[in-house]
């Protein structure tokens, strides 16, 4: 009897199951670190200069520009966090497909991964996580920015 855990949805009874070939689970899982070790992670001190460049602080009195560099600050940031999550979210993904790989590599044919199993290894705290943080962006607006903060009216 199938565990209730790996059972279908109710609406996808009708369909089969999964399938992998652990073979290739293993492949996908080296290419896919190496990809992120050769061709991502090697870019990310450029995107990070590229995205300090400065930007001259704003004149008080245009009060849209002051909020547009605002609002542009705060996507930037958010934008330059979820860059740098990428290549540890996809290195724990890696890690995670050759841990199930190596778990059931000698495993016969009919043998099926449990869904705890890969649930519980997505879990898991990434080992391969980037270990660099996001860079902090300076804010044209504020006070570190060189001039002082701009004086909203």
């Amino acid at each position: 009897m199938i565990p209730k855990e790996d059972r279908p949805a109710p609406w996808l009874s009708g369909y089969g199951g999964i399938e992998a070939d652990i073979r290739q689970l293993r492949e996908f899982a080296d290419k896919l670190q190496a990809e992120v070790e050769r061709n991502y992670a090697p870019h990310l001190p450029y995107i990070a200069d590229d995205m300090k460049a400065k930007i001259p602080n704003p004149a008080d009195a245009f009060v849209e520009l002051v909020q547009f560099l605002q609002a542009h600050n705060e996507t930037q940031q958010a934008t330059a966090t979820m860059v740098w999550s990428v290549g540890g979210a996809t290195g724990h993904l890696a890690a995670v497909a050759g841990r199930i790989a190596t778990k059931y590599a000698d495993s016969d044919a009919f043998s099926a991964a449990r869904v705890s199993d890969v649930e519980r290894a997505l879990a898991r705290p990434a080992a391969a996580a980037s270990t660099r943080a996001a860079p902090t962006l300076p804010d044209p607006t504020g006070p570190d920015s060189g001039r002082g903060p701009v004086a909203l009216p």
